[in-house]
């Protein structure tokens, strides 16, 4: 879904929240912006973060949303 958006047209990506289970964090979740995402790599992306370019494996995705719409959700 994530590469959806990337070859999707202008902004989308940027456009996209992305949802991650992030231990720790307020119901240990997080939510990135698309326009944090720096790359999408094989197994996981590059995201800019206050303390550098950290990577996110895919499996911490709980929830893909663009434009108002949840395009995926985990189950």
């Amino acid at each position: 879904m994530l590469n959806k958006l990337k070859w999707g047209g202008e902004d989308e990506l940027q456009s996209a929240k992305v949802t991650i289970l992030h231990r720790g964090a307020p119901n240990d979740k997080r939510v990135i912006e698309g326009n944090d995402i720096l790359e999408l790599g094989r197994g996981f992306m590059h995201v800019a973060s206050p303390d550098g370019e950290v990577e996110i494996p895919y499996h911490r995705v709980l929830q893909i949303e663009a434009r108002g719409k949840i395009l995926w959700r985990k189950t």
